[in-house]
């Protein structure tokens, strides 16, 4: 209440007037009399001596204008940034994402991104922990699955197939497996969201003999390359080691769960423009929904999206 009554007091003086301040105010002329005289009770001072014909300020009433006045500039200048802000990409922006996710594209697109716009700095953390983006003050956390929680606005990036490779030597070692079943007898690498007991099959419901589990998806790939056993891998992780051969695919008729990759932040009520701009900025830059690999993507970062 004492902002609102210091804003018509403001606007009385400088109307010179209680009628013409009524009106700017969309007020009646007694609710701002009745306004200027509780406040004048709550204070205990006179600030406005009144004639039928003028309006002079106190010796009170022209340092409490001053002081009134200053705050209502400071407060015009606030809501003027604000709406500056929300012009332009400006301002800090933080982002959390996976580890790959960061190293393979985020880092190339962030930068493309503080190019075109130089008044975005921005603090990234590539991480495998759980990410609240509320509780830490993220604005972006980028989360490998949907996220649980209803309160936060997510938006799907894209999705990657899931194989399951080997190496050579491994294979050399251990034999082929020819049929899903024959998965028993096999060396499992699991990752976070695969199952200690079965091979994270669709549809299946095949005991998996584990040899170690992993948070990272990158230290699962080298673990299979060196011939430690059987990983189901997201293609974008090791597209190139299928292409020469350092992996090779097994059971390509199996079907796996499919690997997701969401944007997630706290409202899309208000959202600030840097935040808006570079999801849109980053979805340009991913140019299909379901992307095999992130390499191929990643050769043509430096082109800017619409």
């Amino acid at each position: 209440m004492g902002l609102d009554d210091a804003l018509i007091f403001t606007r009385v003086v400088e109307c010179h007037s209680f009628t013409q301040a009524a009106q700017g105010l969309g007020m009646q002329k007694s609710t701002v009399s009745r306004r200027i005289a509780l406040l004048e009770e709550r204070l205990g001072v006179r600030l406005l001596n009144r004639t039928t014909r003028k309006l002079r300020l106190t010796e009170v009433g022209q340092a409490y204008y001053e002081r009134c006045r200053q705050i209502m500039l400071d407060f015009a200048e606030a809501e003027q940034a604000v709406m500056q802000l929300q012009q332009a990409p400006s301002g800090l922006l933080r982002i959390t994402a996976p580890i790959e996710f960061g190293q393979l594209l985020l880092g190339r697109v962030l930068g493309d991104f503080m190019r075109q716009y130089p008044q975005i700095t921005a603090e990234v953390e590539l991480t495998s922990r759980h990410v609240d983006p509320v509780e830490e003050g993220i604005d972006i956390a980028i989360l490998v699955g949907q996220p649980q929680d209803s309160t936060l606005i997510a938006r799907k990036l894209f999705e990657t197939e899931r194989c399951l490779c080997a190496s050579p030597n491994y294979l050399a070692s251990h034999g082929m497996p020819r049929s899903a079943a024959e998965l028993t007898d096999h060396r499992a690498i699991l990752l976070p969201h695969d199952s200690p007991r079965y091979w994270p099959l669709l549809g299946e419901n095949i005991a998996c003999r584990r040899v170690l589990s992993c948070n990272n998806i990158t230290f699962a790939r080298e673990v299979a390359l060196a011939g430690a056993g059987i990983a189901a891998l997201p293609r974008m992780i090791c597209e190139e080691a299928l292409r020469n051969g350092r992996l090779v695919q097994l059971l390509p008729g199996a079907r796996l769960p499919v690997g997701e990759l969401y944007a997630v932040y706290p409202s899309r009520r208000f959202q600030a423009m840097k935040v808006k701009t570079f999801l849109d900025f980053l979805m340009g830059c991913l140019p299909m929904q379901r992307a095999p690999s992130l390499e191929p993507v990643a050769a043509g970062l430096l082109t800017s999206p619409p």
